[in-house]
């Protein structure tokens, strides 16, 4: 009877309850309205959102691929010399009314042929402005378009950790979906996986494959972050995604608009370590933080705003560094050409400075050669080292002499790679690129290349 009678009284209480009112459709405006649903925000913000399917031709490899003497006699073993289409699957968001777009790099670099579709199911061609393996970034436009619903971007500065967020894009090619989360850590570097590399906003909300590409909204339906990866152990997510931060797809549309193809960052000159515990307490910090330098170029624009080895790098524009990557980040937002004001210790003593954001300059000058189809290694290009080629190749801060920009069909075949730097032919020194046609044509049958790579010394020895 009691059950009876606690049942009528539930229902009864129900039944009394008035109905909530029918709204119109619009954006949240307080966590209230947000917890009831997020049909309005996602509204507006999906058509902004796109659909990326690229691909791209590339040459099946044959076992003989690059061989010099049996590469043209089978070329048509095992299929070298035939193509073969490579298609990618991704995401992307409209940024501006005419059409640029901002996706990843791993999407739709090198596509020959990109199709992007909106929500509403129109199509139109694409192509890439500016691209960048590193960020994980690439700008397009789409062809022919017009008034085209887009994003505005949000200082992802201003993101904090607990942010309620949605992640929007084309996971494992089902259709255009949303997920939502909150924002779970801000910078983030060295955690991401796949090409990118540098400073990251991290979310729980869920981001598959498909969604690399889309978009992380804020609750007013700004852009905080383009969608990127995920650290998983299964293949799908488990609530640790990453977006590539607004701040730096702000630099990379700006670049784009300027006309570069490819995305130019500052160069700092140095090579710098986090702080940690230990070496906090010998520098007499508190807390560890900062980047501690090590080297220092001669040309480095620290060097020269009296930035010293020993000194710790804390602030760079007002927003602290703790890693090289985030260093590289701050720098990468400043842009080249710019000023930015750089807080640091020297001798335990806070100090500031202003540091010029310049290209690694092309000092002293290249004089790069390739060699002739005469000569005993035709096509084995190199150059002079200065810190334009170094940065290009990734070379060790103190690296001079002569590098192999590329070892030619010949040069790769003896054990040549990009980035060794020739430091003698049969015992005679390399000084400059135009030295090593005459020493090779001079070096009779038998010939010894001295190289390093890293920090290994080799010995390459062949008959010509």
């Amino acid at each position: 009877m009691l059950r009876n009678a606690i049942v009528a009284l539930a229902l009864s209480t129900t039944a009394l309850a008035p109905l909530p009112a029918l709204a119109d459709a619009q954006v949240p405006q307080s966590q209230a309205e947000i917890s009831l649903s997020f049909a309005p925000l996602v509204k507006q913000a999906t058509p902004a959102v796109v659909n990326i399917y690229a691909r791209r031709v590339v040459q099946a490899r044959s076992p003989f691929a690059g061989d010099p003497l049996f590469g043209n006699l089978f070329r048509d073993f095992g299929g070298g010399g035939r193509e073969r289409v490579q298609n990618s699957l991704g995401s992307g968001v409209i940024l501006s009314d005419d059409g640029i777009v901002v996706s990843n790099y791993h999407v739709v670099g090198q596509a020959t042929d990109i199709r992007v579709v909106l929500n509403n199911g129109a199509e139109y061609d694409a192509r890439v402005l500016l691209g960048d393996e590193e960020a994980d970034l690439a700008i397009l436009k789409l062809e022919n378009a017009s008034d085209m619903p887009y994003l505005t971007l949000r200082d992802s500065d201003t993101v904090e950790v607990g942010e309620l967020v949605l992640a929007i894009g084309n996971p494992f090619g089902v259709g255009q979906t949303v997920s939502s989360g909150i924002v779970s850590g801000l910078a983030r570097s060295g955690t991401a996986t796949g090409n990118a590399r540098g400073y990251f906003i991290q979310t729980d909300a869920p981001i598959n494959p498909g969604n690399s590409g889309g978009a992380l909204i804020d609750v007013k339906g700004r852009l905080l972050g383009v969608n990127t990866s995920i650290l998983t152990r299964s293949g799908g997510s488990e609530g640790i995604g990453f977006a590539i931060p607004s701040a730096l797809v702000s630099e990379f549309v700006e670049q784009a608009r300027e006309g570069n193809e490819s995305f130019a960052r500052p160069w700092a000159g140095m090579t710098g370590q986090p702080v940690n515990a230990d070496l906090s307490e010998s520098l007499g910090l508190p807390l560890p933080s900062g980047v501690l330098i090590a080297a220092l170029h001669p040309q480095s624009p620290f060097a020269a705003a009296g930035i010293e080895v020993g000194d710790v790098v804390l602030e760079v524009d007002g927003q602290p560094v703790n890693t090289p990557p985030e260093m590289l980040f701050r720098m990468s937002v400043a842009g080249l050409g710019h000023v930015a004001k750089i807080r640091y210790l020297h001798d335990g003593t806070p100090q500031e400075t202003e540091v010029g954001m310049i290209a690694p300059p092309e000092v002293p000058a290249r004089d790069a050669v390739t060699l002739g189809e005469r000569d005993l290694l035709p096509g084995l290009a190199l150059a002079r080292i200065n810190p334009a080629v170094g940065a290009e190749l990734n070379l060790p801060l103190s690296g001079e002499g002569v590098v192999v920009t590329d070892p030619g069909p010949y040069g790769a075949r003896i054990g040549l790679r990009p980035g060794d730097i020739l430091r003698g032919i049969n015992g005679k020194a390399v000084e400059a690129p135009a030295d090593v046609a005459p020493l090779l044509n001079r070096a009779g049958s038998r010939v010894q290349l001295d190289a390093q790579r890293g920090g290994s010394r080799l010995s390459l020895r062949f008959r010509s």
